[in-house]
This record gives C-alpha cells, structure tokens and sequence, in this order.
C-alpha cells in the first residue's frame, strides 16, 4: 500500500505567485548599514496562494490525532475533553503584564487565592502553590519542600531516602534524585497496592518520604493507605501524593484525609487544560500547616486592603518558577471548578471510574487482566494470554481503525501492558467501539498485524534506528 508524504512549502512553492499584497514602505530607509548587515539575495521563502497554505496546514492538522477528531484512551495520562469556555476564560487575561504592580491586578490575584482555597479544600490541604510549571517540576517542588523541614527539624543529614513503589511513575524516583535524595523501591502486594511487610522493613530513621499515587499506575486504590501512612508517619517520615490521578477522586476522596503530607496536581491532566503538545501545565503543590512556611515565594495572600504577593518568608525554599507559574492554565482550572462545583467534580470522576470498569469488564475474558478487583480511572491488562499479540500489535491496529492507542508497556511490573484511561467525557458508543476494535484485533492472525498501520505516512519503523537517528516526515 503506497503511503502519502506530505511536501513542503518549499515543494509547491512557485515564483511570483502571492496570497496577499504587501503595502509599499511607507518609513524612511535606513541609511548607513555596514555592508556585512546586508542580505545578498532575498530570503528564500516559499511563494504561494492563500488557499494553497490552508489546504498545507490543514492537511497536516489532519495527520494529528487529538481528543478533538477521536478516542484517546492513553492511560494515566487523562487526556480528556476541555470545555472551550475555559479557553475563552483564559484569554479575557491575556493582556496583563507579569511586572504589573499587584495594585493594578487585584482581579488576578483575587482569582489566585481562589483557586489556592478551592484546590486546599479538594486536596485536604493547608496551604497552596501555584508556581511549579507542571507535574515533575511539581514532584521537584514538594520534594524540596520534605527536604527544607526535615533540614530545618536537624534531620536532613540522616533522612536521605524517599521510599517508590514499583508501580510508580517514572518520574517519582528522577525528581527523588535531582531533589538529591536516594531511591529505595517498594515492592507490590499480589493485590496490586503496596507491600506492607515490605514498607515496614523499609520504613525507618533514614526515611525521607514516600512518595504514592493513589489509585495508582494500575488503576487500583489502595485500601490500606491509612495503614500505610501510620508506617511511614511512625518512622518521621513524610507522605507525599503524586496527584496525577487523582481524576479518579476529586471530591469522594482528599489526599490530607487519608494521611498525605505534599501534594501536587496536574492541573493540564484534571482541571481543564488540554494535554499534550509540549504545554502549557501547572503542577500547584499544597502542603500541610507545618510545611506551609517552606512554600515558595512569593505567596499569594489576602490583606485588610486587598490581594498581596508576600516574599517576607524566611524558611522559603525560594522560587521555582518565574512570576506566579503559568497563570492562564490556573484561569482554565478556576472556570473549570466554578463550573462543576464539587458536586460536579464528583461525579466527573464517578463517570471516569465507570467507563473504565465497563470496559473492564467487556474486554477481560479476552485479554488478561492481572488484578481481579474493580478499577478506579484507568486499568492495565496484557496480551501476554494471547499467543502472537504483542501490545505493540494492538497498539497499531488501533491507529489504523482512528483510535489512539494506550499507553503500552507501562508499568513495568505488568509484561505486554496496555494501560487504558477512558476519561468521563466519552460516551458509550465510543467505549463500545473501542472494545469491538480490541476483541476485532485480538483474534486477527500474526501476518495481518504485522501490517499495521496501513493508514499513516510512516509504517513501523526500526525503533532502535528511529530513537538514534530520528528523521520526520511531513
């Protein structure tokens, strides 16, 4: 099957033909350039008509998959449906400056403190950030913060390790380490949450943290958490919740209640902004009481006389993103919750949790599914039961029927996973469709599956090849 490449600007451009008239100059020349400033010939810049670079640019918007055009399933990543209402919102800002005096803002820093109040109350937590740029520079954020009052407690030179499930996020032991902290892994239980004979034997005088996503990466919440916190609280250490899935448990559910410490939130995940593309995100972190002062500055606060942005805080770890962090995402997520409310909220993740066990469900008698007990947001099974399918496979195969495919091959503790995270915003028909695709794929033969994708400008590349030496297409 011939694949299409798409050509260049470059390719179709043809000399003298134009999409607009460009004024005559109607400023003085300047005079007196130094023969090295200038051009010896024009810029080489491709000629075409107006409809010629629409039909370019919107041939290649078509070549991308996104919420907008279908089915994105990818697990642990809730890439889900934004309102554009929420994207209107965050223009109506888009003319403030960052270095306008905090008397001429008061409306931005209302809406601040805000968010930091309504996050703090979905979180269970004390006191907010919205500085960090996104998740990891969350994790780094609250990291910094476990190691600023553990220093300031005389501890630091004793406590240096933060204790990671094996079913983190990859992400959970490189900030431990950039935050200059050890990683010492925890094992899984056979019911897929932590290990708690394990945790005890870790747990002790050099224990930082434990850093936890709850429900994990294998969709499952783990019921023992209180347990779990007791451990590691008995030890002087920390509990630190890796919000990036907390689309399962927004309002039934707040981390500081189940005994979390530091929390931080994807704000570009579960509060409205779209995922993907290279950002924006938001990574707020919020803390409890006695790690308050350690937030960063400077602190949004409210005053006798209005909003203020406090840096008068001594045992301040500083700060970690310029101004106040991406403040149109922090508007996006403000419309967001004033929209839903937390009614709202909850059932947003009620309807996550739903989707994902229906598909659960209907797709566990033909895939293996390692964990036998109902899922939160997302869940992960393997083709590992299915003699020739791999996850790589399936993952074509689906691309070829105008399904993104899930995540594959994580976590690791599962062999030929496929993680699948449905999101709230899909309707049945679209779980439906998906599940007939993955029970069409499941029982089509080897030679078949090695041909997809059939529909896309690349085919399956030599991945080691493609990683060194990579080369894109139009």
């Amino acid at each position: 099957m011939s694949r299409s490449v798409l050509p260049t600007c470059f390719e179709i451009s043809h000399p003298g033909r134009r999409g607009a008239d460009v004024p005559a100059l109607d400023v003085p020349v300047r005079e007196g350039l130094l023969p090295e400033e200038m051009r010896d010939a024009p810029p080489a810049l491709p000629e075409l008509s107006e409809v010629e670079v629409v039909r370019h640019y919107t041939a290649l918007t078509r070549r991308n998959h996104g919420v907008d055009n279908g089915f994105y399933p990818l697990g642990s990543c809730t890439m889900k449906y934004n309102p554009r209402m929420n994207e209107e919102a965050a223009a109506w800002f888009g003319d403030l400056h960052p270095l306008a005096d905090a008397r001429d803002v008061q409306g931005a820093l209302h809406l601040c403190h805000d968010l930091q109040r309504a996050l703090c109350e979905v979180t269970g937590m004390d006191a907010m950030t919205l500085q960090p740029a996104a998740g990891a520079h969350g994790e780094l954020t609250g990291l910094m913060l476990i190691r600023a009052y553990h220093r300031h407690n005389g501890e630091l030179a004793q406590r240096r390790k933060i204790l990671v499930p094996d079913s983190a996020h990859g992400t959970n032991p490189a900030s431990a380490v950039m935050a200059g902290f050890e990683v010492v892994e925890v094992p899984s239980a056979p019911d897929g949450g932590v290990d708690i004979e394990a945790l005890h034997g870790l747990a002790g005088p050099d224990t930082a943290a434990l850093m936890l996503t709850n429900p994990n990466t294998l969709g499952l919440f783990d019921t023992r958490i209180e347990t779990i916190a007791e451990i590691v609280h008995g030890a002087g250490g920390l509990l630190y919740y890796d919000g990036a899935n907390l689309n399962a448990v927004m309002g039934i559910v707040r981390p500081g209640d189940t005994g979390f410490d530091v929390v931080h939130l994807n704000l570009h995940k579960t509060f409205s902004t779209p995922h993907g593309g290279g950002g924006p995100g938001a990574g707020p972190v919020g803390c409890k009481a006695r790690l308050a002062p350690f937030l960063p500055t400077p602190v949004v606060v409210k005053t006798e006389t209005g909003y203020a942005l406090d840096s008068d805080r001594p045992l301040s770890i500083g700060k970690v993103k310029a101004f106040y962090g991406n403040f149109g995402v922090c508007v996006k997520a403000y419309a967001y919750i004033l929209s839903l409310g937390g009614k709202g909220l909850r059932e947003a993740s009620e309807a996550a949790v739903l989707n994902a066990n229906y598909i659960m469900h209907r797709l566990r008698d033909t895939y293996e599914i390692r964990f036998h007990r109902p899922c939160m947001h997302e869940f992960v099974l393997s083709t590992e039961n299915i003699p020739g399918l791999t996850a790589t496979d399936v993952a074509k195969g689906l691309i070829d029927r105008g399904i993104h495919p899930p995540t594959i091959y994580f976590p690791l503790i599962v062999h030929e996973a496929m993680m699948v995270e449905p999101t709230e915003s899909e309707a049945p028909e679209t779980l439906d469709a998906f599940c007939e695709a993955m029970l069409e794929l499941a029982g089509e033969p080897p030679e078949k599956l090695a041909a997809y994708p059939q529909t896309t400008p690349v085919g399956r590349p030599d991945q080691t090849l493609a990683a060194r030496k990579p080369k894109v297409v139009g």
